[in-house]
């Protein structure tokens, strides 16, 4: 019987860590460039000597992230992109750098490029932008402005666009994508971009809202299974001791 309280509460546990990403998933529905997260587990034999071959737990995985694209908007805002395709915007994090979806690119007054604070990548490092008074990014991820005075279009610099297909992705404390083997993405010149609009988040509501219904039944199952143990173990040390 202990066997079997093992193996519902260690299921139980899963199932209260998959409810707590399909709620952070539904809580950034609204969030431009989210991606949703994935709960995986898997089975695990509990192997701690004599009489415990038949014990088997859930364990908890690393979670890992949707790649489908989500819908895109205009926005008519120079600054705003959204990446076509596979690909990700680089961003500083740290000493390296991490990948987003998120397209709303920020400036500040010393025309530093940023997304969500997190200085943004081009080909020599973070971009930024001389004094302007117009802006344009073209859809290979070249940044043009017009600088004060001038009267045509001058480059400044490239989107640094990356491209994660075959790589493992996860994310990290920041919520930023990162691969999960700890190496930066290649560069990619055909990944593309289209300028004033951007993408929202991947997570689809209906999907979300399925999961955690199955999961709620899957924890009341959990719960029964945990009560008929205890009840069995119960009736069991009567037993012995009559």
């Amino acid at each position: 019987m202990d066997k079997l309280i093992f193996t519902a509460v260690s299921g139980a546990e899963r199932t209260l860590r998959a409810q707590q990403v399909h709620a952070n998933n539904l809580a950034n529905i609204e969030t431009s460039g989210f991606r949703a997260n994935l709960a995986i587990a898997a089975t695990q034999a509990q192997q701690n000597g004599y009489g415990y071959d038949s014990m088997h737990l859930a364990r908890t995985e690393a979670d890992t992230i949707a790649t489908r694209s989500g819908a895109v908007r205009e926005t008519g805002r120079p600054l705003d992109v959204a990446i076509n395709g596979g690909g990700y915007l680089a961003v500083q994090y740290g000493d390296g750098e991490a990948y987003t979806r998120a397209g709303a690119i920020d400036i500040d007054a010393d025309g530093a490029l940023s997304v969500h604070g997190h200085p943004l990548m081009g080909e020599g490092g973070p971009i930024t932008l001389p004094p302007h008074q117009a802006v344009e990014i073209g859809t290979d991820g070249t940044i043009s402005v017009m600088t004060e005075g001038a009267t045509t279009m001058q480059t400044i610099d490239k989107l640094r666009l990356v491209n994660a297909e075959g790589a493992e992705l996860t994310k990290n404390e920041a919520g930023l994508i990162v691969s999960r083997a700890g190496a930066p993405l290649e560069a990619d010149a055909n990944v593309t971009v289209r300028g004033r609009a951007l993408e929202g988040s991947n997570v689809s509501a209906v999907e979300e809202m399925v999961a955690v219904m199955s999961l709620n039944r899957s924890f009341e199952i959990q719960m029964k299974l945990f009560k008929a143990s205890d009840s069995m173990n119960e009736v069991g040390n009567r037993l012995i001791g009559a």
